[in-house]
């Protein structure tokens, strides 16, 4: 058995960039945690279904990280950082530019994108390509990961059936709901996989 966590950063701080010439996605890969957002990843890091960690990875994005520190002072880790691991990238220069239904459009249509940007397609399979080598890498082990909401939605994608209801997620997997909200912050997804990395189980686990 292999256990895999997939746990979405915790809350951001709230910033202008007005006068900021760097690119949107080098702005979005800088956003650091709030102070609340640091409290939310310490409480819900610190819960007992993180004890015993065998390793942490993380999006190269300053919020996961910063996310992320939680777990490995508890746990005695380092961070190993992945920039495979990042959010979807939008592949606009401002928030000006991004249609009313893109994030509909990408969850219906996994080749849809917007110039440079990232389609669901892509992103799914960059985060599934470094899952394997997680999996390929451990065995019978905990592994926690550390990144985006639509990173994880795309990614779950690959076993799951997912919805938009009602402005709400619905992940169906076998048949069964196994969520049906918004991602929280430091929302997670417990995923379980046999010795041939089939994946036997998913859980959303409430933190």
């Amino acid at each position: 058995m292999k256990t895999i966590y997939l746990i979405r950063h915790s809350k951001t701080l709230k910033v202008s960039n007005l006068f900021n010439n760097e690119s949107l996605q080098f702005q979005n890969e800088k956003k650091s945690l709030s102070i609340e957002g640091e409290k939310i990843a310490k409480d819900k890091l610190s819960n007992k279904e993180f004890e015993y960690i065998d390793a942490i990875y993380s999006s190269n994005y300053v919020r996961a990280i910063q996310t992320s520190k939680y777990l490995a002072i508890n746990n005695n880790l380092e961070i190993n950082v992945v920039s495979d691991l990042g959010e979807r990238k939008f592949g606009i220069d401002s928030w000006d530019e991004l249609p009313n239904d893109f994030e509909k459009n990408q969850l219906l249509n996994e080749c849809y994108k917007i110039g440079d940007g990232e389609s669901q397609l892509e992103v799914k399979n960059r985060m599934y390509c470094f899952i394997l080598k997680i999996l390929n890498g451990y065995n019978n082990k905990k592994i926690a990961i550390v990144t985006h909401g639509t990173a994880i939605l795309f990614l779950l994608m690959k076993w799951c059936n997912i919805n938009l209801v009602n402005d709400m997620f619905k992940i169906i997997f076998n048949d069964q709901i196994i969520f049906e909200s918004n991602l929280d912050y430091c929302e997670t997804f417990k995923l379980e996989f046999d010795d041939n990395n089939k994946l036997i189980n998913i859980e959303n686990i409430i933190l």
